[in-house]
């Protein structure tokens, strides 16, 4: 579940969007009726996703926007005001705002925004979880590009298929990898003579990190393998 950081001193409004976007969104939403308490609330765990109203006491939302960015250069934020002229949106963009609604707005249409921008730094997590070469296994490092487990006293050479499906394996680690999935990304086939090869493939690597116990490759039945590390 998505987690979403509301600060909105209008408790009426506030409640309103909290109770729509749990509903409807399916998001967890946590309310704050001032800046400070919002920054606070920032501080002490991670949200993926800010909506901060700008015409707040103690401390505005351009503030709190301001001292956010400084902490986290990436986490969305929209924000919400009634004060629609262009320098404020140009204030919004400027302090690292990744969108800017006016009140009054249809809830539809902000969920609508928050779902768009949640895709959008979905992808973006994505294409630098391509980029990754280096994987921290348990007591093992995984050096795809030189194809090489190590410990502190060895080191496993990999072939090309065993480094390309355990790098699968670490990018969806504690989630499903599909048969399909791998079968398709390496193979670029998912007969099923792909699939035994496959089999062959997985049951070494399970081999080379079966020395901790905290690291282990089980069967999803029916759908396909996933990378538990504790």
């Amino acid at each position: 579940m998505k987690k979403i950081l509301l600060v909105e001193d209008d408790p009426n409004l506030g409640l309103l969007l909290q109770d729509y976007l749990q509903l409807k969104g399916k998001f967890d939403v946590v309310l704050c009726k001032d800046g400070e308490e919002g920054l606070r609330t920032f501080t002490k765990q991670s949200y993926d996703l800010l909506i901060l109203d700008v015409m707040m006491p103690k401390k505005d939302g351009f503030t709190l926007g301001k001292e956010i960015r400084k902490i986290n250069s990436h986490v969305p934020i929209i924000f919400a005001t009634a004060k629609g002229m262009i320098e404020d949106k140009t204030q919004a963009f400027n302090l690292g705002g990744d969108d800017y609604i006016t009140k009054p707005f249809r809830i539809e249409e902000l969920l609508l925004r928050i779902n768009a921008l949640l895709k959008r730094a979905n992808n973006s997590e994505k294409v630098e979880e391509e980029k990754q070469t280096i994987f921290k296994i348990g007591r093992y490092t995984f050096d795809y590009t030189a194809q090489l487990i190590t410990t502190d006293e060895n080191q496993q050479k990999l072939s090309t298929k065993e480094a390309e499906l355990l790098r699968l394996l670490c990018l969806r680690k504690n989630e499903v990898l599909t048969r399909e999935e791998a079968l398709l990304n390496i193979w670029h086939d998912d007969n099923y003579f792909n699939g035994r090869s496959m089999d062959v493939f997985l049951s070494k690597i399970r081999k080379y990190l079966k020395d901790d116990p905290s690291v282990e490759i089980i069967n999803v039945h029916g759908r396909g393998y996933k990378l538990l590390i504790d």
